[in-house]
C-alpha cells in the first residue's frame, strides 16, 4: 500500500542524507515561531464575528483562485466550482468534481498545501481523495467544520498566527478591527491594510464614483483634486490610527511620476469625465504611487508594491464571475527605470520603507535586489503569487541574497484568502530557507550556528523590521 507523502518529516529538504540532516536541525529551531503574516487577504469580519465555515466546498475551493483556475483549464466550468457565488452545481457535486480532478494538483504548490491542509488541520489521509470516497470525505470535513472549536478565532490559536494583515477599502470603518483590539480575550493582532486601487486607476470600473465618494466623505470640504489629495491622506491617517502599518498597491506596472500640479489636476478632471485614455490612466496611476510615498513619509505607512499583472484578462469571465477569478496574467516589468523618480526623492528618506513584489523571476537578481542592495528604504518582497512555491522560493533566495545578503528581504507574504492553508504555505516557507541554508552549510559558507541565527532571523525578524512591527 502507498503511504502518506503529506507529513513526511524530511518533505521539501535536500535529497543528499548530510544537507538534509542540517536542513532537519535548522527547520526544527523555527518550526514552532508564531506566524507573522503582514500581507494577505481574509476578511477581518470573518475573524470577529467568529464566524462559521459554511462548508468544504466554500472553504477549500470556491474562494481559492489557484484551486479553481486549473479545474477551468482542464474543462470545468467556474460556475459548477460555485466560483462567484454561482450555484452551477451543490456544494457535494463540486466537491466530487474536485476529487475526480485531484491528480491535476500533482507538483503544483497547491496540491502541497492541500495535502497538508487534509491531514494537519482536518485529520484527513490525503490519498483519500479520490473519486470513489469523494462522499465519505465530505460528511468528515463537513464534520469537522461543525465542531464548536473549528471556528477561525479558535484556529488563530491553533496555527499560532501572531500577526494578520487584511487588505481593506479606503473607506472601511475598520470596525472588526477595532472589535477585535478591543477584546482582550483575543491575543493575535489583526491589522488592516490601505489599498486605494479602486480610487487610482481610471479604468477600474466606478472609479468615478468611488473617487467622488471619497472626496465627501474625507475632502476637509476641498474638491476636485486638491480634494482628493486631502482625502486619500486623512483616510492613510485613519488607518495608521486603527493599527495599519502598511499600505497596499496593486499597480500595472512599476511606474512612478512626479507631475506638477496642475498636469495632475487636468490628468484627474479627465478621469472623472471618463475621457482619459489608458496612457493617460497609467501616468496618473504612477503619479499617485509618488504621491503614496510622500505621504508614508507623514504617516509612517510601509509601502508595498504588487506590479506586473494583465487583471482579469477573460472579459467573459469577468462579467460572469467578477474579479479575482483566475484569469489574471503576469507579465515583465521594469523596475529600475520605473521606480527613479519615487527613489530619487524617497529611496534614502529617513523612516520610509518600500517593498515590491513582482511574478516577473528575471528582476530578481537583476533589479530588484541591487536596488535592496543600495536603498536604505527597500526591502525584497518575498515570492508572490505564481511564485510562492517552494522551488521559485529557492530560486528566488538564490537570486537575492549574493547582492543583498539576508536583511533585505519582506520575510514570507502568504497573500492568501483561503485561511487554512496559511500555516501550510508558511511551513513550505521555512522548510525551503531551511533547505538554502543547509547548502551553504554543507559548502563551508556558513556555518551551521550562523545559519540557525539567520533562519530565525528570515522567518521572525525580517517580516518585523520591513513592516515595522
Amino acid at each position: 500500500m502507498p503511504s502518506s507523502i503529506a507529513n513526511h518529516p524530511d518533505r521539501l529538504f535536500p535529497a543528499d542524507p548530510g544537507v538534509r540532516d542540517v536542513a532537519r536541525r535548522l527547520h526544527g529551531v523555527v518550526e514552532s515561531l508564531p506566524i507573522i503574516s503582514p500581507h494577505g487577504h481574509v476578511d477581518a469580519a470573518i475573524i470577529a464575528d467568529d464566524v462559521p465555515f459554511p462548508d468544504p466546498t466554500a472553504m477549500l475551493i470556491s474562494p481559492d483562485h489557484y484551486v479553481t483556475r486549473l479545474m477551468h483549464a482542464a474543462g470545468v466550468p467556474l460556475e459548477n466550482q460555485r466560483v462567484g457565488g454561482c450555484t452551477g452545481a451543490s456544494a457535494r457535486e463540486t466537491w466530487r468534481t474536485f476529487c475526480r480532478n485531484w491528480p491535476l494538483y500533482d507538483g503544483t504548490a497547491s496540491g502541497y498545501w492541500l495535502r497538508q491542509e487534509f491531514v494537519d488541520v482536518f485529520g484527513i489521509d490525503d490519498l483519500d481523495i479520490r473519486e470513489e470516497t469523494a462522499d465519505a470525505v465530505y460528511d468528515a470535513l463537513q464534520q469537522k467544520i461543525d465542531e464548536p472549536g473549528f471556528r477561525p478565532r479558535a484556529l488563530m490559536d491553533q496555527f499560532g498566527i501572531e500577526v494578520m494583515a487584511t487588505t481593506d477599502d479606503p473607506l472601511a470603518d475598520l470596525a472588526a478591527h477595532d472589535a477585535l483590539a478591543a477584546d482582550s480575550t483575543f491575543v493575535p493582532r489583526v491589522l488592516p491594510t490601505f489599498r486605494p486601487d479602486a480610487y487610482t486607476k481610471f479604468w477600474v470600473d466606478g472609479f468615478t464614483a468611488n473617487a467622488d465618494r471619497l472626496i465627501q466623505a474625507a475632502g476637509d470640504g476641498a474638491t476636485g483634486y486638491d480634494g482628493y489629495l486631502t482625502a486619500l491622506a486623512s483616510r492613510r491617517r485613519y488607518f495608521a490610527e486603527h493599527g495599519a502599518v502598511s499600505s497596499d498597491h496593486g499597480t500595472h506596472n512599476a511606474d512612478t511620476l512626479k507631475l506638477g500640479h496642475d498636469e495632475a489636476a487636468a490628468l484627474f478632471a479627465k478621469g472623472l469625465a471618463g475621457t482619459a485614455t489608458f496612457a493617460e490612466g497609467l501616468a496618473f496611476e504612477a503619479h499617485m504611487m509618488y504621491q503614496q510615498a510622500a505621504m508614508a513619509l507623514d504617516d509612517g505607512l510601509v509601502m508595498t508594491m504588487h506590479a506586473g499583472v494583465h487583471r482579469n484578462t477573460h472579459p467573459g469571465t469577468l462579467e460572469r464571475f467578477g474579479p479575482d477569478t483566475g484569469h489574471d496574467i503576469p507579465f515583465a516589468v521594469d523596475f529600475s527605470t520605473g521606480l527613479q523618480p519615487l527613489l530619487a526623492d524617497f529611496g534614502t528618506a529617513e523612516g520610509f520603507h518600500f517593498i515590491p513584489f513582482t511574478i516577473d523571476e528575471t528582476v530578481f537578481s537583476r533589479e530588484i535586489a541591487p536596488l535592496a542592495g543600495f536603498f536604505p528604504a527597500v526591502f525584497v518582497g518575498a515570492p508572490w503569487w505564481f511564485l510562492d512555491a517552494p522551488d521559485a522560493m529557492l530560486r528566488f533566495r538564490a537570486a537575492v541574497t549574493e547582492t543583498t545578503g539576508f536583511s533585505r528581504s519582506s520575510g514570507f507574504i502568504d497573500d492568501t484568502r483561503a485561511f487554512c492553508s496559511i500555516p501550510a504555505r508558511h511551513d513550505a516557507s521555512r522548510r525551503t530557507e531551511a533547505a538554502f541554508l543547509a547548502r551553504l552549510v554543507a559548502e563551508h559558507r556558513l556555518t551551521e550556528e550562523r545559519a540557525a541565527e539567520v533562519i530565525v532571523d528570515l522567518v521572525d525578524g525580517s517580516p518585523r523590521r520591513a513592516f515595522k512591527l
